[in-house]
């Protein structure tokens, strides 16, 4: 009788509504995440690589394998996670709260430099800035007749700059969003009490905004310490190592095992900075400013400073945001980086092959291998806007209408585990995991599934996040009518929840294609001749000296990138509060 109640109980339990559903989005979740992760760690714990682990941590080779690589990851993190919430903080305190001029243009401009690849920065400051250190071409101010020292053109300092001019946009925006929500009457009560302008900034609104200093400080952190492409391209050639660098050559080099374990260090330390962050904010709870009662819009008066502050901001924006434009896009027709804007070709676009430019090497237009990459990242840039969406979505949709649960609190926690997980440490995961055979399966190394799967498990935060807002639109009434009808779930997103927010769906998945076709730190590992992806392409080029055709083909990415971005934007209608005050 015992076992009967038992039986029953349990086919309610598998039975009651959503369960299925769940389970099928964690099964999903786990194949795409966690045994990837989980693959990795066993790699190295095998009999034949577990000394990986004492190489790297406890050998003499540990202090380059390891330790230094470490100190310069962690200064980079801090140095550009702390000038990021500086300097994203002050343009979002100019836009949001003060009567500086043309406040729409700075906050539209603000947002700007995290749509450029950060390998498109890094290469605009070796056009501008290269010396003759490590050979070849010089930049454009050496070529000038200027001495570029060492320490500006290669190592730590170009690295902490172009990182910071790249991610400052992100703080901007998590900045500015909070500021929008502080309640003009807090600002008023300390000015009734005598405040003056400094003291209710630094008594008032930055405390209440410490959530948010916090989230844009960990997040540029995080970006920070897992970048490949800049440290790369500045760093490497003068022996700069970070852990993202290391990790790559390692595994290069076949150095398998300590590649693996560079990696899960690399991941330990992200979430470590990540949580502690969380951590910093979990135990207080008063940083409410939105209440009941409303409050109008009081911004501070700059008088005197309002042009002088104006300046500095587009000063700011203008290194960020034109002047790498500018620099790819005539770099790619000058036959020199130190004659940048005269005696242009176009051969780097539509040019033949000719044996005294550029060593043979084909223009754009007839560069088959060029050609190949643009196919390539358009086929994976629209495959894995469209695998990111429905999973994305369908995970949202769990979570929404069945949030209940031990299952679904597995399917939050997993589905924004990517997050903590640095793109190469990620890519290196995926080639342990399917890059050899699994029982009948056989190994997707140099495969396009395998770009496929990795860049879609990789992306799953931000389709999750975009599924999510597209679900809020639908009512759940509308689904309930429908089932009580007789429809089943396929039928009712097929027919109500997608058509009724395809706009929103549409955006979320051009704003997947963006992050994708401009990756670098994800695809480099996973980059085959076969293979081929533009960004990896650019890379290569720049790599063996061949800037023209790295800046040219950078030019294309950040085409790509800059349009479908606006036109995702526009699809959005998504209000600024800041630009609309």
């Amino acid at each position: 009788m015992a076992d009967a109640t038992l039986n029953i109980q349990g086919k309610r339990v598998l039975f009651r509504p959503g369960t299925v559903l769940k389970l099928s989005v964690l099964i999903i979740l786990i194949l795409l995440i966690v045994l990837p992760l989980l693959r990795t760690v066993l790699f190295t714990l095998q009999p034949d690589t577990i000394k990986a682990w004492s190489d790297v941590l406890g050998s003499r080779l540990s202090k380059n394998l390891f330790y230094k690589p470490l100190t310069n990851t962690l200064l980079i993190g801090v140095v550009v996670s702390t000038g990021c919430v500086l300097i994203g903080g002050f343009l979002a305190w100019l836009v949001v709260m003060t009567n500086v001029p043309f406040r729409k243009t700075i906050g539209v401009m603000a947002t700007l430099p995290f749509m450029i690849p950060s390998f498109a920065a890094a290469l605009a400051w070796g056009t501008l800035f290269r010396n003759d250190r490590v050979g070849g071409q010089v930049g454009f101010l050496q070529g000038s007749g200027l001495d570029i020292p060492d320490w500006l053109a290669w190592g730590i300092v170009p690295t902490l700059i172009v990182l910071t001019l790249h991610y400052f946009s992100l703080a901007f925006t998590i900045i500015a969003a909070a500021l929008a929500t502080v309640n003009s009457d807090l600002v008023e009560a300390a000015q009734i009490a005598g405040a003056k302008g400094r003291k209710i900034l630094m008594g008032v609104i930055l405390p209440v905004t410490t959530p948010a200093l916090v989230a844009a400080g960990s997040l540029c952190f995080a970006g920070a310490v897992s970048n490949f492409a800049t440290p790369a391209l500045l760093g490497l050639p003068v022996r700069m190592q970070t852990l993202s660098t290391r990790l790559f050559g390692m595994i290069e080099v076949g150095q398998v095992g300590r590649g693996y374990v560079i990696g899960i260090m690399l991941v330990i330390i992200s979430g470590i900075f990540l949580w502690a962050g969380n951590r910093a904010i979990s135990g207080r709870r008063s940083y409410a400013t939105i209440t009941g009662k409303g409050g109008r819009a009081k911004r501070f008066d700059l008088r005197g400073a309002r042009w002088p502050l104006f300046a500095i901001a587009m000063t700011i924006l203008t290194a960020s945001t034109v002047v790498p434009v500018i620099v790819l896009f005539a770099s790619s027709f000058a036959p020199s980086s130190s004659d940048l804007f005269a005696n242009w070709t176009a051969h780097y676009w539509i040019g033949q092959s000719t044996p005294n430019i550029a060593q043979g090497t084909a223009g754009i237009v007839h560069n088959p291998d060029i050609l190949r990459a643009l196919g390539v990242t358009l086929s994976l840039g629209l495959a894995v806007a469209f695998t990111g969406m429905i999973i994305g979505l369908l995970t949202a949709y769990t979570l929404a209408r069945y949030r209940e649960g031990v299952i679904s609190a597995a399917i939050t926690q997993i589905s924004f585990l990517p997050l903590l997980v640095p793109g190469i440490a990620f890519g290196a995961a995926y080639i342990a995991y399917l890059g050899a055979p699994i029982g009948p399966f056989p190994a997707l190394y140099g495969t396009f599934a395998l770009l496929v799967i990795a860049a879609t498990a990789y992306l799953l935060p931000f389709s999750v996040q975009t599924g999510r807002a597209v679900i809020q639109q639908v009512g759940g009434e509308l689904e309930e009518s429908a089932r009580i009808t007789g429809a089943g779930f396929v039928k009712r997103m097929t027919a109500i929840t997608m058509p009724l927010a395809v706009r929103g769906l549409a955006a979320g998945s051009i704003l997947i294609f963006v992050k994708i076709i401009r990756d670098l730190s994800l695809v480099v590992l996973l980059f085959t001749p076969t293979m081929p992806v533009l960004s990896v392409v650019a890379y290569r080029y720049a790599s063996e000296g061949f800037g023209q055709f790295a800046n040219a083909i950078t030019v294309v990415i950040l085409s790509l990138s800059i349009v479908t971005t606006l036109i995702a934007n526009r699809l959005q209608s998504k209000s600024q509060p800041w630009l609309n005050n």
